[in-house]
């Protein structure tokens, strides 16, 4: 203990595209306001820039997971995200985090909430944001874990172990229906402009629309989008509409309903999307949303469908700013209705330090 400051175990991983610092359930208060409160300030929200905490002024490095023992019978660790909003400052632990996702097997493994075993360990995880359950592989050659692989994931450096995750029971992930308003597509008017519109809830609540509807190719780049103050601006309208029409309520300072803004891709792949966070545009893609795009795909009638040839897909190529996501998706087709039964994904981690965070006396204490 530091005179006026509170000392907490971390451990800071990159998960994907994502980064952010790993606690145990155990070494955080189990208030849930006193909780958010902690994370926000080790993040350092909401100063901006985050300079006063481990955040990096971008939602992908404001994110915080918290692993523990797992209290449902059929998983051996629970994992709880925390999306810091480093604009409003909030603390949202509605949606889930793919990316984050990523680091969950590695630290439960280095803690030793789960067993490592040659030549790889596999685990099911619960995400507690949305009572989903993941199934995945972490490489632990000799039992022993390693961040070390020839995988290269677009939107990150060099290369490492290929960490594979595969989403069960994610239709209707927070709303509790894949299609909330029961339609694949819908008009909304809202911020000046009527457009079609997709409101989607697979792994992920979204909002997607054709980029083509808001005078936009859909292959800008992040910073064009961000600094385009006319397009965030009728985005936000279009995004709380969608909220509200979900059963989400008033979403002005909630990072879900997520927006896609979707075109036809251009580089071989799939479909195109640019995913925001919804206050930025996400630098690559969330593995999230990647599903939950990829769903949109699958389903007849959306506003994904209508951007690809229409063909029987497994392997979905989104196409992002920083390159391309594969998700792997099955469904199950019977009755003319679309059922979503998993989506996969390869990607990596990294870990980058552990040791101790503080946070003022004050803020623990409530």
């Amino acid at each position: 203990m530091t005179a006026g400051q509170r000392s907490i175990p971390c451990v800071l991983l990159r998960g994907g595209t994502s980064r952010g610092p790993f606690f145990a359930a155990e070494d955080l208060p189990d208030d849930p306001a006193l909780r958010d409160a902690v994370l926000a300030a080790v993040i350092g929200s909401p100063t901006g820039r985050q300079i006063d905490g481990l955040g990096g002024g971008t939602t992908v490095t404001s994110k915080v997971a918290v692993v523990g023992p797992s209290a449902h019978p059929d998983a051996d660790v629970d994992y709880l995200f925390a999306q810091v909003d480093p604009v409003w400052g909030t603390v949202d632990t509605k949606p889930p985090c793919g990316n984050m996702l990523v680091g969950v097997g590695p630290f439960a493994i280095e803690t030793g909430l789960v067993q490592a075993v040659d030549p790889t360990t596999s685990l099911i995880v619960r995400n507690v944001n949305t009572g989903s359950f993941i199934d995945v592989v972490c490489c632990t050659p000799g039992g022993e874990l390693t961040y070390d692989g020839d995988c290269a994931i677009d939107g990150v450096d060099g290369t490492a172990a290929p960490v594979d995750l595969r989403f069960r029971g994610i239709e209707g992930s927070v709303t509790g229906s894949m299609l909330p308003t029961g339609c694949a597509i819908e008009t909304i008017t809202a911020g000046g402009v009527a457009v079609e519109a997709t409101l989607i809830d697979v792994a992920m609540p979204m909002v997607m629309v054709r980029a083509a509807d808001l005078d936009r190719t859909g292959h800008e780049s992040p910073p064009e989008l961000d600094g385009d103050a006319e397009f965030m601006a009728t985005m936000e309208a279009i995004r709380r509409e969608a909220g509200a029409r979900m059963g989400l309520g008033d979403v002005s300072r909630s990072v879900v309903p997520k927006f896609g803004l979707l075109s036809a891709a251009r580089e071989g792949g799939t479909i195109t999307s640019r995913y925001f966070t919804p206050t930025q545009c996400h630098p690559a893609h969330a593995v999230s949303g990647g599903i939950c795009v990829a769903a949109a795909i699958a389903l007849p009638g959306t506003v994904a469908a209508s951007l690809v040839d229409g063909a029987e897909l497994i392997g979905i190529q989104i196409e992002h700013p920083s390159g391309s996501l594969e998700v792997a998706l099955r469904t199950d087709r019977r009755d003319g209705h679309v059922r979503v039964v998993s989506g996969g994904v390869t990607r990596t981690a990294r870990k980058i330090m552990s040791g101790t965070v503080y946070v003022p006396a004050e803020v623990w204490s409530g």
